[in-house]
């Protein structure tokens, strides 16, 4: 039989696939002679021509390793649609994160990050035979592992694409005592909203948060004679101030209409506050938080001293 890369399933397989698959021994040493088929991780085989992405990599690593293995954390966030790793790490293939169940060992796969950690089968589920954690258990571990903007942003993510209430996340933080970064969970379930859009909308709300201000309400429509118009990232619909995220992946081609909307906004009595990529740290990121707090100081108070 030539072997070409029709022959070969769009799926990761191992030697133990190849009599299902009408294959043998021999077709597979063939091809992976003529570079038709390459190996992914050790065991694992894949036909030339697929992309390698962390869900193919991810359903390579659980043909091979022990039931009691899980994708965990940030994998485990791909998984379920949510982008968890920085920048520089999407030059190069993240490493599947994994953990074996309390009293088995972690796998030492190589390309693999194996941990151990305590889940109960309420905790699993499976994706395209891939046992991972479940939204709800990847958003509390995320809120512990990962630094706080980004803990964050991945729990407000994750509940927004798979209906997560605040509810949810508190009736599972019992089980969290004692777990390294539980304090910063904590302090980040009761924050979370799943009407923020986006990562850097998540991290406006919470530096708007850590400030100590109130808290505004996402997602606002303003209406013109009775039709919704202009949807604003972060409002305050009393004192008429708006928060905006100008990012650069938001809002390209589309700085005509953001000027449109800011310059309607003003002329109509609203401070319109505009947090830029680089507004997260140092003196950036005091300079517009003191610019919402001037905006939602008021002029007139009823207290007689």
């Amino acid at each position: 039989m030539t072997q070409d890369a029709s022959n070969w399933p769009d799926a990761p397989f191992t030697r133990a696939d190849l009599p299902g698959l009408g294959l043998t021994e021999n077709d597979l040493r063939r091809a992976l002679r003529c570079r038709t088929i390459r190996p992914l991780v050790r065991g694992v085989f894949v036909a030339a021509h697929l992309e390698e992405t962390l869900e193919l990599r991810a359903r390579a690593v659980a043909k091979v390793v022990r039931a009691d293995q899980v994708v965990t954390d940030r994998t485990a966030a791909w998984l379920h649609g949510v982008d968890t790793h920085v920048y520089a790490e999407h030059d190069s293939m993240p490493r599947v994160e994994t953990c074996a169940l309390r009293w088995h060992a972690p796998t030492k796969l190589t390309g693999v990050d194996g941990r151990t950690r305590d889940l109960t089968p309420q905790d699993v589920m499976v994706i395209d035979g891939v046992r991972v954690t479940t939204p709800l258990r990847t958003a509390l571990d995320l809120g512990c592992c990962l630094r706080r903007r980004e803990a964050f942003a991945a729990m407000v993510l994750l509940a927004a694409l798979h209906g997560l209430t605040e509810s949810d996340l508190e009736r599972s933080l019992g089980r969290y005592r004692r777990r390294r970064g539980v304090i910063q969970l904590r302090s980040l379930v009761g924050l979370v909203d799943p009407r923020i859009e986006s990562a850097r909308e998540a991290w406006v709300f919470l530096a708007i948060a850590d400030a100590g201000l109130p808290l505004p309400e996402p997602q606002v429509w303003i209406e013109i004679d009775g039709v919704p118009t202009y949807r604003l990232d972060f409002a305050y619909r009393r004192a008429r101030v708006v928060v905006e995220y100008d990012g650069e992946e938001a809002h390209e081609g589309r700085e005509a209409e953001d000027e449109e909307r800011r310059a309607w906004l003003r002329r109509h009595g609203w401070t319109v506050i505009v947090v830029r990529i680089g507004d997260f740290t140092g003196e950036a990121l005091d300079r517009w938080l003191d610019e919402l707090r001037s905006a939602l100081a008021t002029a007139y108070s009823n207290r007689r001293w």
